[in-house]
């Protein structure tokens, strides 16, 4: 009877995990494999428009030095991570800076529900530290894509390594699968000291030494 009991919880088990959606079998996913931590190699300008988004955010850029942190990465908070991804991935629709705010570069919250990777970056930043994740482990970072152009992205730092939520891809990456040139980054003591990073390179664009 028990060996009957086992195998007919197998059986819902398998039939619920093979009518999982796409993205129920993404949210849940178990734990990354160890990466590695992007290398800072000198200080750098803040993008400018990361400098126009304090002026309007000034909270949001508090230049006190703090404590460099990372995320433990527990189930908890992976799925945390996961979930945040793929609902802004999910909920905002990608339009250039031009279409939405009739400028060419813009840093800004997608409040009207759509905008570019910036913004998909910032508003996943915004959700991570107000569910209690350390804004020093969230990490806005400029890189450029396979075509040389320039991307932005959020970097979630956790103590098993660096890790890119892209609004180009649900799956989050560590940061040297993406494919990405890595350019630059906040520091994790300061939101608005960045510094040139070390990693997988690609042609630096205009755009990309702009953003």
């Amino acid at each position: 009877m028990k060996l009957f009991a086992k195998l007919v919880l197998c059986s819902v088990l398998i039939s619920s995990a093979a009518l999982a959606s796409p993205q129920e079998k993404r949210r849940y996913a178990a734990l990354p494999k160890a990466s590695s931590m992007v290398t800072a190699m000198a200080d750098s300008k803040a993008p400018v428009g990361w400098v126009d988004f304090c002026v309007r955010h000034a909270d949001e850029c508090d230049d006190r030095i703090n404590v460099v942190a990372v995320i433990p990465a527990t189930p908890e908070n992976w799925k945390r991570i996961q979930d945040t991804n793929l609902d802004v991935n999910s909920a905002i629709r990608e339009a250039s800076d031009l279409e939405v705010y009739g400028t060419q570069e813009r840093w800004e919250y997608p409040t009207l529900g759509k905008g570019d990777c910036e913004d998909y970056a910032l508003e996943k930043r915004r959700r991570l530290i107000k569910a209690g994740l350390p804004r020093q482990a969230l990490l806005m970072t400029v890189v450029t894509d396979e075509n040389g152009f320039g991307h932005a992205i959020l970097t979630v730092r956790t103590d098993i390594g660096d890790f890119a939520l892209d609004n180009r891809v649900d799956r989050i990456l560590s940061w040297e699968a993406t494919g990405y040139g890595f350019i630059k980054q906040q520091a994790g003591d300061n939101p608005n000291h960045w510094v040139r990073l070390g990693g997988p390179s690609a042609p630096i664009t205009t755009a990309t030494a702009q953003r």
